[in-house]
């Protein structure tokens, strides 16, 4: 599987952000193959038509929706060639930690990493309009670059992820408090970072150099779940994308995933989906599920 990384000298600027539109990288979108980047995207479409495969979601595209891609995501894209019309705003995590200050940015965004709602939504027209006038406002900063214009994009950058994030919220319904809540935000970011080898709360705890008691209480205040649950969840995920996306047996899943036996990961995911790991591959390739 190829990994596509961020090319720098495409935006003609030392910023590690690009606006593209479709007509500059639409032949990568109707490749059909599986692919992944180093880079966060998000995708906005005014027309669309077919079918995105993210990890393990199938996303449905349509007009006016949006998809949110976080780097290392595993993607498939399967566009109907003659609808589409989008713009793909690509950053690398680091953009917005020194535009920000904050390392843990791109984890308080509800839309990335997310665990349990869709990585896409719908909007109104207009609001796609409206985005897209920002995202053209971003790319002619970078086309003709002033003393000023890194003032200009990063408060433009600001404000599109945020809006994106109060609308994502809403959505689904989701709380805005407590974004402050850092030790929950570094206990997500820290599972992106090290689930393939730590899946137990005490090397996370060992890691940040706090309790457990702690930990959970952050995690619950923030997201509604004890920390243990939220572990479950990413891990869930990545049996799953290591069943659609490789030709790995069970076996060698788990001592990808340093889990000792087999057995206990077939366990562990019958548990928390209440199906084996062959029935939900075969019940994902006939699209029983999404």
């Amino acid at each position: 599987m190829e990994t596509i990384k961020f090319n720098k000298t495409e935006c003609g600027v030392d910023f590690l952000l690009n606006v593209l539109p479709a007509d500059e990288i639409g032949a990568a979108y109707l490749s059909q193959k599986l692919f992944n980047t180093d880079y966060f995207e998000i995708v906005f479409f005014k027309k669309g038509s077919g079918q995105l495969i993210l990890n393990y979601q199938k996303i449905n595209i349509g007009d006016n929706s949006i998809v949110f891609i976080s780097p290392f995501q595993k993607r498939q894209w399967k566009l109907d060639a003659e609808n589409f019309d989008f713009t793909v705003l690509v950053f690398q995590e680091d953009f917005l930690n020194e535009f920000f200050s904050d390392k843990l940015f791109t984890y308080r965004l509800s839309y990335f990493y997310q665990l349990e709602f869709p990585l896409s939504m719908e909007v109104e027209k207009e609001n796609i309009e409206r985005y897209c006038v920002l995202l053209s406002e971003i790319k002619a900063e970078l086309r003709k670059t002033k003393i000023d214009s890194v003032h200009i994009i990063r408060s433009l950058i600001y404000y599109l992820l945020q809006k994106l994030n109060r609308v994502y919220a809403e959505k689904h319904h989701l709380s805005l408090k407590n974004q402050e809540n850092n030790y929950a935000f570094q206990f997500k970011k820290l599972i992106e970072t090290n689930i393939e080898h730590k899946q137990r709360i005490i090397d996370y705890t060992e890691l940040m150099g706090i309790s457990r008691i702690t930990l959970n209480k952050s995690v619950k205040g923030q997201f509604n779940l004890t920390a243990t649950d939220l572990l479950k969840q990413r891990l869930l995920i990545e049996i799953k994308d290591y069943l659609i996306h490789s030709e790995m047996t069970v076996s060698e899943i788990a001592y990808k995933l340093h889990i000792s036996e087999p057995n206990h990961l077939m366990r562990f995911f019958k548990k928390q989906t209440g199906m084996t790991t062959s029935e939900f591959l075969a019940d994902y390739q006939n699209g029983i599920i999404s």
